[in-house]
């Protein structure tokens, strides 16, 4: 088993508070995020952007072992994970997420392209997050 962290401290109120974010390998340390971030646009990071991130990565991941299992290799794969928070009753839900991926792999067709593209979105680990959950993830994939 592999076991990774983030740290979130946060002081305050939900509307004027500040909390800082940091993950186990420094990579954000003491990163700055808020309601202000969160909602309205500020510089400094938030959830759903370190979910985004995170899920883009692991896709990327994942497709590339899967092409590899194909016997190709991509050049370049680009992913890019939107992440919809939507009002939900008194709250919020993450309701969404969009995959838009470019690949750029030599001498593979389009037909086994989406065939990996579409099951490196269904087995990804993150994407297995949401598998069972309320947050549907859609793709637009295509070859460069």
């Amino acid at each position: 088993m592999i076991n990774k962290f983030g740290t979130a401290k946060w002081q305050g109120d939900l509307k004027t508070g500040k909390g800082h974010v940091s993950t186990e390998s420094g990579v954000l340390t003491d990163t700055p995020y808020g309601f202000n971030q969160r909602f309205e646009g500020e510089a400094g990071s938030n959830p759903e952007e370190l979910v985004g991130a995170a899920h883009a990565a692991c896709y990327s991941m994942a497709l590339s072992m899967i092409l590899g299992q194909h016997d190709a290799t991509a050049e370049e794969i680009s992913t890019k994970a939107t992440v919809s928070l939507d009002q939900d009753g008194d709250g919020f839900s993450v309701k969404k997420v969009h995959l838009d991926v470019t690949a750029k792999v030599p001498g593979l067709d389009e037909s086994k392209f989406m065939e990996a593209a579409n099951a490196a979105k269904d087995g990804c680990p993150i994407s297995k997050l949401y598998a069972g959950g309320t947050a549907e993830i859609t793709m637009d994939a295509k070859l460069s």
